[in-house]
């Protein structure tokens, strides 16, 4: 089921905009997507397969006017997510998961955003500990200090893959 953040909010959905949201998150499921992507003024949707903030941080960096005005549908959303969607201008979104570190960025914005299911904070892919973007971002309390941390672990990260150890 579906939830919308509180109805007296200016996050609050409206009945267009849950319409939307609902026919990405059928094309997230149907295509087996990780992220979709409605531009602003756009009738094409583009799904994207990467998982992590790899594709969000990409196209906030290489592609940011993908970002403004959009609606998405993503899997899994932690603050890391959150806030390039934030800081990108995303206007609508929806979450299979959302945690609550992200939700608390998304109140802080003007980004209108339904949720499948919350959670106190999104886990690493064994499922052993936080994610490790959640916890890079946990005491950020602003998006811009969010996508710096973000921009220093997308740089290790292809260091690490150019030269393994």
């Amino acid at each position: 089921m579906s939830r919308s953040c509180d109805a007296t909010s200016e996050h609050a959905v409206n009945a267009s905009t849950l319409a939307s949201l609902t026919a990405l998150t059928a094309r997230l499921h149907s295509e087996g997507c990780t992220l979709v992507v409605l531009p602003e003024g756009s009738d094409t949707p583009r799904c994207y397969n990467e998982r992590g903030v790899a594709t969000l941080y990409h196209l906030y960096t290489e592609q940011p006017a993908l970002l403004r005005g959009a609606s998405i549908a993503d899997k899994v959303v932690g603050k890391g997510a959150a806030a390039l969607m934030v800081a990108g201008g995303v206007a609508r979104l929806h979450a299979l998961v959302l945690s609550m570190e992200a939700q608390a960025l998304l109140n802080q914005s003007q980004v209108a955003y339904t949720y499948d299911a919350l959670v106190p904070h999104i886990i690493n892919r064994s499922g052993t500990d936080w994610c490790p973007i959640e916890r890079l971002c946990h005491d950020c309390t602003q998006p811009r200090a969010c996508i710096a941390r973000i921009a220093d672990f997308v740089a290790r990260q292809a260091q690490q893959s150019e030269n393994p150890t």
